[in-house]
């Protein structure tokens, strides 16, 4: 069947991995940028919290195909060289970085106050607060909100065929205009990204099972109870 020999094959396979490849480096990039704005825009300056604030009005508020352009296309006008595999993780990245500052942010003002406040009387430095009290809990938050952008970044990954990365679109479209099977490769490129989507929910899936203290401790406290009840009734 012509649709699996597009599929498996090297061509299909290898853009597969650099849409991953892209992906993940991005998103990983782009969650790190998040966390540096989401603690810079608690910042005692307000210059600081300005700036937070003006990146991300600039990243969310613009197409993320221009973003991707104008880095392509601008930075080797000031002397910055990259290949477009490079230029398309930059402009990917700075424009997740944008979005999970927010939800950064958010995980961040739900933990309780409170616990902060605990922590310093306890001794603890505001790094070790941040470090053992609020970042553990900010993640599990934070986690779901996250695997949506994950899976999106995947998606939204595809844009980077326009700078001629070697991506899955790409490649399918390239095929498409060599034999002129466009039913065929389009859809082998979307068999690719299905399974990738589909790799990533499992992923998510499994970190926040893994994550969920709540549920767990909710288990073991009903087996407790329930084993004493047998205890009693005997």
């Amino acid at each position: 069947m012509q649709l699996l020999e597009y599929v498996f094959s090297a061509a299909f396979v290898s853009a597969m991995l650099v849409t991953l490849a892209l992906t993940v480096l991005s998103m990983a990039l782009g969650v790190l940028g998040g966390l540096l704005l989401a603690l810079a825009g608690g910042s005692r300056f307000r210059v600081v919290r300005l700036l937070v604030h003006g990146y991300v009005w600039l990243f969310r508020g613009t197409p993320v195909l221009l973003q991707l352009i104008f880095v392509f296309n601008v930075l080797p006008l000031v002397g910055l060289r990259f290949d477009s595999f490079s230029c398309a993780i930059i402009a990917l990245s700075l424009n997740e970085a944008a979005y999970m500052a927010e939800i950064i942010r958010g995980g961040l003002l739900a933990v309780d106050r409170g616990q902060r406040t605990a922590s310093h009387m306890l001794g603890l430095t505001r790094f070790q607060t941040l470090r053992y009290v609020v970042l553990p809990q900010m993640v599990r938050l934070a986690l779901p909100p996250t695997g949506n952008q994950l899976i999106g970044m995947l998606k939204t990954s595809a844009l980077a065929s326009v700078v001629a990365v070697q991506d899955l679109l790409l490649v399918a479209q390239r095929t498409a205009a060599g034999n002129f099977d466009y039913v065929n490769t389009l859809l082998a490129a979307a068999v690719h990204y299905l399974l990738l989507t589909t790799l990533c929910t499992l992923l998510i899936n499994a970190v926040e099972n893994r994550l969920d203290v709540g549920r767990k401790s909710g288990r073991r406290q009903r087996r407790e109870t329930r084993a004493l009840a047998t205890a009693g009734g005997r």
